[in-house]
């Protein structure tokens, strides 16, 4: 019965120890601690007030500005789109001031098309690397959309691995298989004919219910025959 008397009483003696040395750190560094309290105060408290009074109205700017341009990428009016008409303001305008923005954002994805679409492949390249999204399927469209910007200025090491990030992306029926016979198209220009097969039989094999595996054994059977492949 001592012994336990003796051992609870050495805990509580630790314990009272361990909060002695807490105090006193706490004592000798409270100006610190007070600093950097305030300091994360202000940040959290600066960050919400900046989204509540900056950016929620600029959001709502953005978005009541972009329909004009929106309209003209509809009817393929690419440098209408892009610039606006005096009356409407293009997504060049609308990434510009809104950048920051959500709407911002989905126009950099827009304005790399309309580049892409008037053979502007580097401006192209430059906007579409600035959009972020986590819709998988619209960030594999903007990779691939990279890569058809590559393959345009015959880069085509880079055309490929950007159809190869978009294959893998999101894995579907619908945007995988694509990008796959697109890096398989431009594996083949780069006389890498095993790169080349190897997308064109992960369509076969993964992807046997989608339209580009319809016709895939004959790509693969011209791949196998321009590399002497057995």
């Amino acid at each position: 019965m001592a012994k336990k008397k003796e051992a609870g009483e050495e805990r509580i003696s630790t314990v009272e120890e361990a909060l002695s040395k807490t105090e006193l750190f706490f004592e000798k560094n409270k100006n610190i601690i007070t600093y950097i309290v305030i300091g994360i105060v202000v940040l959290i408290g600066g960050g919400m007030l900046y989204h509540t009074y900056v950016l929620e109205p600029k959001e709502r700017e953005a978005h009541s500005q972009i329909y004009g341009a929106e309209n003209y990428f509809a009817m393929d009016s690419f440098n209408l789109a892009i610039n606006g008409d005096g009356n409407y303001r293009g997504f060049l305008d609308i990434v510009d001031d809104y950048g920051r923005t959500k709407t911002g954002n989905l126009a950099k994805y827009y304005l790399g098309i309309c580049y892409l679409k008037t053979n502007n492949y580097e401006d192209a390249i430059t906007y579409l690397k600035k959009f972020k999204s986590k819709d998988k399927i619209v960030s594999s469209m903007a990779l691939g959309a990279i890569g058809d910007a590559y393959l345009e200025l015959d880069d085509k090491e880079q055309a490929y691995a950007y159809y190869i990030k978009a294959a893998n992306k999101n894995d579907n029926d619908f945007v995988t298989p694509l990008f796959l016979m697109k890096a398989g198209w431009t594996a083949e220009l780069m006389g890498k004919y095993d790169k080349a097969i190897e997308s064109y039989v992960k369509i076969k094999k993964e992807h046997h219910r989608s339209n580009e595996a319809r016709t895939i054994d004959k790509y693969i059977a011209r791949a196998k025959g321009l590399g002497k492949i057995e």
